[in-house]
């Protein structure tokens, strides 16, 4: 018995609505640029390397707690 051929449906779509597409804002800037260069200062102040995801997180941490927002 011979096989049957897949039939393709065509590729276009029928669409009446426009799709709304996200974009992605980048990475989050402080609101408070005097206060988060005062933290970066104590950051690099106390480790030893820095930049390092530690320093970082400790600096975001310590921002946010002393009233930063981004």
């Amino acid at each position: 018995m011979p096989r049957k051929k897949a039939v393709r449906k065509s590729t276009k779509r029928k669409t009446t609505a426009k799709r709304k597409t996200t974009r992605k804002k980048g990475s989050p800037t402080p609101k408070n640029p005097a206060l988060y260069a005062r933290v970066k200062a104590e950051a690099k102040r106390k480790f030893d390397v820095y930049p390092s995801a530690y320093a970082n997180a400790w600096l975001v941490r310590t921002y946010k707690k002393r009233g930063g927002k981004y």
